[in-house]
């Protein structure tokens, strides 16, 4: 069996895109991955269009062959879109090699060690904040509207969510996003009291709606520096939350916030390969570590969570993606024995579910594991042609 050719898909979904990549065998076996431009990656599948042709005919059952090929055309820009790349086109190859064995992904690493995976409802909030008529659920302005999120958080059975926060200003609630925005707080990334109380005015309003067994994270992203992430982890410490969410490019800055906050600290989803998170995990910088499966591939994935595992580490992966992205972590959480819990976008736009042929079933707050061969989830070519993408700035 060799590989035949490759088409990508761009789709429309809503604020950003969805994007798939679809690997054809000259045995008619289809493989599929879902990857991710529209948020810090730009240029990402021009680097795959580059890279396919070392991997046309080639064998798709010997991953590591055609790795370590592609890591001989990127070394010296290891990292990056690089990664992305080579792990867009590695979940298509493992998707192959599932249906052509006739199994799932984690039976080809040792099966499953749970088919029920915990999940967090991710963008808590947010989204409504910011789109609520694209993904049409009631808007998000004031805090009390975060607090009845929090309702139907509990309601519908999650074990925990994860928001951003949120200031007020006029009387409505808005975004604080300044690693990401440019507006207030940007460039600088300052903190001040305002913007801290802000941050447990928010968490306080989740945990009024959804009680205290709900577990509740913060993400904070690059949205400030070291100073700033201490600040606010003290000013949300009396809401005990499950995690503080942080990134910085620093592993020793993070691990002098997890020593001095009155909260577990979470961290990673940016870091590519095992080199990036070994200078972390010898610093001792993570609670739980973050892992973006669809950014380093489900095979380095699993790598970087067994190197986790030597320092006493849970994993949980960085999902936000849409219905195919959420099964490939699904696989992933499934196959490692330190899980610690899956982020999932509940929220969405409304034509999420014409990507896939078969949604997703949440029960109870936890993601029901596929059974099928490959990655146990089939695209829907003709939902993917029906949402093109829209031209971005």
């Amino acid at each position: 069996m060799k590989i035949k050719g490759h088409e990508i898909f761009q789709c429309d979904a809503g604020w950003r895109s969805f994007s798939f990549l679809k690997l054809v065998t000259d045995d008619g076996i289809v493989g599929w991955s879902e990857y991710n431009e529209s948020f810090g990656s730009p240029g990402l599948s021009a680097v795959i269009e580059v890279l396919m042709p070392n991997v046309v005919g080639m064998d798709p059952m010997e991953l590591e062959l055609i790795n370590a090929v592609l890591a001989t055309k990127s070394t010296q820009s290891r990292g990056g879109v690089v990664r992305q790349a080579i792990a867009a086109i590695e979940n298509a190859l493992l998707d192959i090699k599932g249906k052509a064995l006739g199994v799932p992904v984690y039976q080809l690493f040792g099966g499953k060690l749970r088919d029920r995976i915990p999940v967090y409802w991710s963008h808590c909030g947010s989204y409504r904040m910011r789109n609520a008529e694209l993904v049409g659920g009631p808007p998000v302005r004031t805090y009390d509207d975060m607090t009845k999120v929090g309702q139907e958080v509990k309601a519908r059975g999650f074990s925990a969510l994860k928001t951003n926060i949120a200031i007020e200003i006029g009387g409505q609630i808005t975004a604080y996003r300044p690693g990401f925005v440019v507006g207030r707080g940007f460039p600088e990334r300052n903190w001040d009291e305002f913007i801290a109380r802000s941050a447990a005015r928010t968490v306080e309003a989740f945990r009024k709606g959804c009680g205290p067994d709900v577990g509740i994270m913060l993400d904070l992203n690059f949205h400030f520096r070291t100073e700033g992430f201490r600040r606010i982890a003290e000013a949300v410490g009396p809401t005990r939350l499950t995690w503080l969410e942080l990134d910085a490019h620093d592993p020793k800055s993070i691990a002098l916030i997890r020593r001095d906050a009155p909260c577990p600290i979470a961290s990673g989803e940016t870091l590519l390969e095992r080199r990036d998170f070994r200078p972390y995990f010898e610093a001792y910088a993570f609670d739980t570590a973050i892992v973006d499966v669809i950014w380093n591939g489900f095979y380095e994935s699993l790598k970087i969570a067994a190197m986790a595992e030597v320092y006493e580490v849970n994993v949980a992966p960085h999902n936000f993606y849409g219905h195919l992205a959420s099964a490939i972590s699904a696989h992933y959480c499934a196959a490692v024995p330190n899980f610690r819990i899956m982020e999932i976008d509940i929220d969405s736009v409304t034509w999420r579910d014409d990507f896939v042929k078969t949604p997703p079933i949440i029960e109870n707050g936890d993601y029901i594991l596929p059974t099928g061969p490959g990655w146990g989830v089939e695209v829907n070519e003709a939902g993917l042609k029906a949402h093109p993408a829209k031209p971005r700035g």
